[in-house]
Formats: C-alpha cells, structure tokens, sequence
C-alpha cells in the first residue's frame, strides 16, 4: 500500500560532518551506560531526503536508560515546532545499543517507536562510542506493510551518502531551550 501523505523516499544523504556530531552526542550518553538519541529533519523531494539539521533532545521529557529511550509528547511538540520554523520534516532518527541489541531494533523499537512510511532508523552499536562508518550500523526503514525492515549492508551503501560539505544545523529542542 502506498501512503500519499509521505513520500517515497529512496535515499537520503547525509552531511559527512554530521556524522561526527551524531557520534558525540550519542558518547555522551553511552560513556553513562545510557542509550542516546538525534533525531534527523530536511525536505524530500523526487524520492532523496536531505538531512538538514540534527536534532538533541533535552529536558525532563527525555528519559534514557542503558535500554531505553522515551520521549514524551511535549517534545515531540516542540521538534515539530522546529521544523515547520525551519519548513523541513522528521526524517529519521540514530539511536544507539549496548550489547543485547547492538545493530537490531529491539523489540520495544518496533512496538512503541515512531513509525510512519519511509522512516530512518539507524542503530549505531557500542552506545555510540564505536567510530565505524554509518552504513556498517544497523540501518532500517519502516514500511507501511512490512513494518521495520532492516537493510542489508549492500542496500544501505547504496541508498544513504555520506555527503562531504554538505551544510547541516544543530537544533537543542526541550527542557526550556526552545527550537
């Protein structure tokens, strides 16, 4: 079944400086014991998502535990505030495991995670403090019919670039810091 409310995104290109952005916000988390989380916004257009700007969550209505991340409603809120001031959408997401599900989405990640077509979900192992490149993670994506699947390494690499000089902004939504 197709969605016409979402698009059909069959790539998505990242910022190559990003990626080292998204790997200490997730280490901070991670040298806890905790899991961590960046939300990904940007336009998409002719099936490619752009990612413009990462998102990091503060504030009381984040809770992350060493298997666990809840983001309560209120900071939804203010993430969607975000990108229609920035007139771009929720992409995505990283978020990092321990151990028991280091590249796979655990079982509370397909049951209670945001799910809407062609949403990212890359899983980066070792609670983010592992430097491997990001299409090595576990990337998956969620379909309508099928639910979450996960990509295989040779579809990952050919379907998000890692893109060198492309621009991105880091957005601190939550816990009175705004948008």
């Amino acid at each position: 079944m197709i969605n016409w409310h979402f698009s059909q995104i069959r790539t998505w290109r990242i910022p190559a400086g990003a990626v080292a952005t998204v790997l200490s916000e997730l280490a901070t988390d991670g040298r806890a014991g905790n899991e961590g989380v960046v939300l990904f916004l940007g336009p998409d257009k002719n099936s490619a998502a752009v990612i413009t700007h990462l998102v990091m969550l503060r504030g009381p209505g984040i809770v992350k535990r060493p298997a666990q991340i809840r983001i309560n409603a209120e900071i939804f809120n203010d993430v969607t505030d975000a990108a229609l001031k920035n007139k771009v959408r929720l992409l995505g997401q990283v978020h990092s495991h321990g151990p028991q599900y280091p590249l796979d989405l655990s079982p509370t990640d397909r049951i209670c995670g945001v799910k809407f077509p062609n949403y990212l979900s890359i899983v980066a192992p070792d609670y983010g403090m592992t430097a491997a490149p990001i299409r090595k993670w576990g990337v998956h994506v969620f379909s309508e019919n099928d639910g979450y699947v996960r990509l295989s390494r040779a579809e990952a690499q050919r379907r998000i670039h890692i893109v060198q000089g492309l621009p991105y902004e880091t957005l601190i939504v939550g816990g009175g810091y705004g948008s």
